[in-house]
């Protein structure tokens, strides 16, 4: 009789148990039949991926971690393994170690669709748009019925400004799974890119009915109901999109209240969203500024935090005090501030500037009905991200545009301060609008704390600028009205632009534009450099 070696691995009977039980969301029932089987099955690498599908279910990625690394231990070649590893280094942050997981899957299972739609996705997010379209075709054509690869490769074409070939992608996602919220969210993103406002909504709400928890359509639906001057809608969606919190809710509260010194206790309680950010900033403008300083040093202790908000304020303190930057994102930061003209907007009489203007006023572009940094006067913007457009002029100014910031960032690569240490390594555009000013026309003193690099291409400027030279002008300083000034000498620069010309700088910084009386209108093309601060491991 042949000797019969015992059974290494669970049953599959078994696996199916475990399997069912993640699915149906019993978690613990899960890691207890794990539990069980592994003091039978010690060395079977499938119930280390399980315990890593339980983890990452919820969202406790260092743990899933862990089961993954375990799982290859013991089967190097196991591609399921290499694959989830990858999704959890993915949601960590740690994205240059979620593509050698996704490479390694790859390598092991050249035909495994899932793992090049995740390197497509890993990819995408880091800006190499390209490489992520090769990696999401590879996952379609391996896997013509995988919808998550279709819609993937359509935000690929999405933000390579290729509109028609993204609503293709994302239409045939819904043709596999038509209930699939994000593909309507996307649809509703190109819409919305095109001018069709009420199309665009319609798609928006569509991703929420099918999914209540499709964070991104709140946001999408939010920003639009703000770009139409409907704010408190645009209000409505933010707070769906954010989450509930009663304590969050009651610090709003008493900041839009000014009562500072309540709303910093409140959201100090709450431990909800971006509270810390809220509670810096309630302090300052409740002028508690040695509060300020030791909660900014307890917040950044142990963790390298680059928020812009808080960027802001310590730059403010550091002026205010005349004193040390204590954040040190980017002390001084007018010295970072580039003025150049853009040649390709000046080549042949200024043909592309005249594309540009038409494109803006002819092209359909959705126009945001009330924006409220222009205070009521003469300031018409464009809704949507007018660098995702189809219009050839949109193209070609995005791509010279690419080219003034690479030279920015060469011209201050040697600069010790985090602006530059963590530069984004892709160029990529977050956002990207028109404004159009007539005669009297302007924008206080705002900045964009969700941008890296922000500034403007000017496209038409005023022939007239006042007496002084500076009407029409764009001011750039750390000062903010609403934040308690100590002294009035706070350092500020005043650049006139000229057509042709394009003005950019750190995206904490706070800029207003200067009003003018002349009677021609002054048009640009205003930007935020998109910097995702999860792929540094930063919050």
């Amino acid at each position: 009789m042949a000797n019969l070696k015992p059974n290494l691995c669970a049953t599959q009977h078994d696996l199916e148990i475990v399997n069912n039980c993640i699915s149906k969301g019993e978690y613990k029932e899960a890691f207890t039949q794990l539990d069980n089987l592994s003091h039978r099955y010690p060395n079977d690498p499938t119930l280390f991926l399980l315990g890593g599908n339980c983890y990452i279910a919820l969202s406790h990625f260092d743990q899933a971690i862990l089961c993954y690394q375990e799982a290859i231990k013991i089967k190097p070649s196991f591609s399921d393994a290499h694959n989830n590893l990858g999704i959890c280094f993915y949601e960590s942050g740690r994205w240059d170690e979620a593509i050698l997981c996704y490479q390694e899957a790859i390598k092991i299972k050249p035909d495994f669709a899932d793992a090049h739609n995740n390197l497509g996705i890993c990819l995408r997010e880091l800006g190499d748009i390209n490489e992520a379209i090769l990696s999401a075709k590879k996952s379609v054509k391996i896997s013509p019925a995988l919808a998550e690869a279709h819609n993937n490769l359509g935000i690929c074409f999405f933000e390579s400004g290729q509109l028609n070939e993204a609503l293709l992608s994302y239409q045939k996602a819904l043709k596999i799974k038509p209930l699939f919220a994000d593909a309507h969210n996307n649809i509703g993103n190109i819409f919305k890119a095109n001018g069709q406002v009420d199309k665009a909504i319609k798609s928006f709400k569509t991703a929420i009915e099918l999914d209540s928890n499709c964070k991104s359509a709140y946001g999408c639906l939010a920003s639009t109901y703000e770009e139409l001057g409907q704010d408190a809608l645009a209000m409505k969606y933010y707070e769906l999109q954010r989450g509930i919190n009663e304590d969050f809710a009651q610090a709003m509260t008493l900041f839009g209240g000014e009562n500072y010194g309540e709303a910093a206790k409140f959201f100090e309680k709450s431990q909800f969203a971006d509270w810390q950010d809220k509670v810096l900033e309630s302090l300052y403008r409740n002028s508690e500024f040695d509060l300020f300083k030791e909660k900014l040093f307890e917040f950044s202790k142990g963790t390298k935090h680059i928020r812009r908000t808080v960027a802001a304020l310590s730059a403010h303190y550091a002026e205010n005090f005349k004193t040390k930057d204590p954040y040190n994102f980017c002390p001084a930061p007018l010295g970072f501030v580039c003025h150049e003209q853009i040649p390709e907007l000046l080549e042949n009489n200024q043909h592309l500037i005249k594309e540009l203007i038409k494109d803006i006023k002819m092209a359909g572009v959705l126009k945001r009905k009330y924006q409220f940094l222009a205070h009521g006067t003469a300031v018409e913007q464009s809704g949507g991200h007018i660098f995702k457009r189809p219009e050839t002029s949109f193209k070609k100014l995005h791509d010279a545009l690419i080219s003034s910031i690479k030279r920015y960032y060469l011209q201050h690569q040697n600069k010790d301060n985090e602006f530059i240490r963590s530069f984004p390594n892709k160029i990529h555009f977050s956002s990207s609008w028109s404004i159009e000013m007539k005669s009297g026309g302007h924008l206080g003193a705002h900045n964009h704390p969700e941008g890296w690099v922000s500034g403007a291409i000017y496209l038409a400027v005023p022939k007239n600028n006042g007496t002084d030279g500076q009407e029409g002008g764009i001011e750039l300083s750390s000062d903010f009205h609403q934040l308690p000034n100590l002294h009035d000498e706070f350092e500020k620069m005043i650049i006139v632009p000229n057509e042709g010309d394009v003005v950019f700088f750190p995206s904490p910084m706070y800029h207003r534009t200067i009003p003018f009386k002349s009677n021609e209108e002054r048009i640009c093309i205003a930007f935020d450099l998109k910097h995702d601060i999860r792929r540094f491991g930063f919050y």
